[in-house]
């Protein structure tokens, strides 16, 4: 039994076995947990976003959401597949010389997917503060 809680076991795994196959099959048995991440932190943005555009009376149509919602998924899942890829290609390049690089990239890949779903909502929120501040000093 490991000491390891959950989210340390889903973070720091052990890697996978340095075979081409063996590292492509590591990086999709993480593909759902990846695209659950990140598809969570859309929704939340998508939230974020019509909630700002309802507060101020601004027309985003959700159809528009929901395409944009769209690219952003299928442009993640193809960037997911550099994790792999460069996980191979650094294994053929430099071998045993190089610690096995799967998990740290998976966490570097999935902290910068999370991090770039929830941006638009960092910048709803900076606009919903610029907002505000220029109808309290009325410039609106």
């Amino acid at each position: 039994m490991s000491d390891m809680t959950p989210l340390a076991e889903f973070l720091f795994p052990a890697p996978a076995p340095r075979r081409p196959g063996a590292i492509f099959a590591w990086w999709e048995s993480r593909r759902l947990t990846y695209n659950a991440m990140v598809g969570s932190a859309g929704l939340v943005s998508v939230g974020v976003l019509m909630g700002t555009s309802l507060l101020f009376g601004d027309t985003v149509h959700p159809a528009q959401a929901l395409v944009m919602a769209t690219m952003f998924g299928v442009m993640a899942n193809v960037c997911y597949l550099l994790g792999p890829t460069l996980e191979i290609l650094i294994d053929k390049l430099w071998g045993r010389r190089v610690l096995p690089t799967g998990p740290m990239l998976y966490r570097m890949g999935l902290t910068f997917s999370v991090g770039l779903a929830l941006f638009p909502s960092l910048l709803a929120a900076i606009l919903v503060v610029v907002r505000t501040a220029a109808m309290i000093l009325g410039y609106s």
